[in-house]
């Protein structure tokens, strides 16, 4: 019997990597080389697991690319830091990719480094050429890494549903295409349900969060599970 055997990568929550393992080799965490879409209401964790999703990354060398579109630079530091992160040196080592699309709507002026570009949330196409720059940027780094868009709900408050639809396919792809694994982060009931029901099949796993319980409502090589979390100053952790 052969067993095609899926990579995976760890999530950075502590527990998380074992409720989320492949029914048939064991192996926890979330499969390499996949898009998984993060939803739920406000306020229940969304962007904390993107935090604990790429620092956890960065703890073992992989490098993350991140876009930022509900915050910027400077609160995305902030939030880090608030759990006691520091991401000045990795920063500085060329191990963060940042596209910064919403620091430029508040009159914030912050100079494009070689891994920092700034852009709006008003322009996707142009969050999509900033994107196909870090995303090169990022392979040459590493084999291995991850990318975190957080999130779609500020683009579908200035976009057509579709035309974000239309982004986060392309988005999907270049990541894909560069050996690349995925976070997408979405506020649950911000779009057309019938656009939430096509978000959700253009990735490759769900996972809703509501404030009690963590449910993996679609994931490669695993079946659907739900178990119980909390928001600690440490971040979020499985009961």
């Amino acid at each position: 019997m052969v067993i095609n055997l899926i990579l995976r990568i760890e999530s950075g929550i502590p527990g998380l990597d074992q409720v989320m393992a492949d029914n048939k080799t064991g192996l926890g965490g979330i499969p390499e080389n996949t898009a998984t879409l993060v939803y739920g209401p406000p306020k229940v964790g969304k962007s904390i697991f993107c935090y604990q999703f790429m620092h956890g990354g960065l703890s073992l060398d992989e490098p993350c690319l991140y876009v930022l579109t509900d915050y910027g630079i400077k609160q995305l530091q902030q939030n880090i830091l608030d759990f006691g992160w520091k991401l000045d040196d990795y920063i500085e080592n060329d191990m963060l990719y940042i596209v910064d699309a919403i620091s430029s709507i508040s009159g914030t002026k912050i100079m494009n480094t070689e891994n920092f570009s700034s852009s709006s949330v008003h322009n996707p196409t142009d969050i999509m050429v900033k994107l196909g720059v870090g995303t090169r940027y990022m392979a040459q780094k590493s084999p291995r890494f991850r990318s975190i868009l957080d999130s779609l709900t500020t683009l579908f408050a200035f976009n057509q549903e579709m035309l974000i639809v239309r982004v986060l396919t392309a988005y999907i792809m270049r990541i894909r295409e560069a050996g690349g694994t995925a976070v997408i982060t979405y506020t649950e009931g911000s779009a057309d349900i019938k656009v939430e029901t096509m978000l959700k099949a253009v990735v490759d796993n769900v996972i809703k969060l509501d404030g009690e319980y963590i449910t993996i409502e679609a994931m490669v090589g695993s079946g659907q599970k739900k178990t119980p979390y909390k928001i600690t100053d440490e971040g979020i952790i499985l009961e």
